[in-house]
């Protein structure tokens, strides 16, 4: 955790300049300035606090919309001038709407996990839907044994894509199978982020394999 007297005020002007990171999609969402005062409040609410340079005053995000910046995380540069810090955002964080105030980009917006990650949140949202809705909201409504069955359907169905060394069509059975596998997790409340972490207790661990070691 940061501690006050680690940050270099006096080379940044008592300004520091901090970037805000969503912890699960690892989308950048804000920069924003805090002053000693602003970080000490984070530090104790747990929500992102800024230094505003044009009211001159503290302004936590949110404080008016309700879309809060909960801390999950933060990290200093090695330079001890800036601030990385991970969030669990309310809502979207730019005032225009959008999910991130850098949102005007020209060519590919968004890495492709951190859009992956994205539509992730936007299956788990429609679990609970009217069954009417989507495709996704009737196989939960239908529970998990159907969500289940689709799930090894796809899965022979890529395997037998594979053996045939058809790449297209591998791929669009890949996809349909990583889209089944999404709903059964959240079916069963777990996300692909349980899946990451046993992956990675298993690397620490006995290895990627159950049966086998990661040498």
């Amino acid at each position: 955790m940061i501690f006050m007297d680690k940050v270099n005020w006096q080379k940044i002007n008592n300004l520091l300049p901090v970037i805000v990171q969503h912890a699960t999609t690892c989308e950048v969402l804000m920069l924003g300035y805090m002053n000693p005062e602003a970080l000490e409040k984070t530090l104790a609410e747990k929500k992102v606090t800024f230094f505003s340079r044009t009211k001159n005053r503290l302004w936590t995000k949110g404080e008016t919309s309700g879309n809060f910046l909960h801390v999950v995380d933060m990290s200093l540069d090695c330079d001890q001038d800036a601030l990385l810090i991970l969030v669990a955002p309310v809502g979207p964080t730019c005032h225009t709407g959008e999910d991130s105030c850098f949102h005007q980009f020209t060519q590919q917006g968004t890495s492709h996990w951190t859009w992956f990650a994205q539509l992730e949140q936007y299956l788990a949202e429609k679990k609970n839907a009217d069954p009417t809705s989507s495709y996704t909201a009737t196989l939960h409504s239908k529970g998990i044994k159907k969500i289940a069955q689709k799930v090894g359907e796809e899965a022979v169905e890529t395997a037998l894509a594979a053996v045939s060394q058809d790449k297209p069509e591998t791929l669009s059975e890949v996809a349909d199978l990583v889209y089944h596998l999404t709903l059964l997790l959240h079916h069963q409340e777990l996300a692909w982020e349980d899946v990451i972490a046993k992956l990675q207790e298993r690397h620490q661990g006995i290895g990627l394999h159950p049966e086998g070691s990661n040498k």
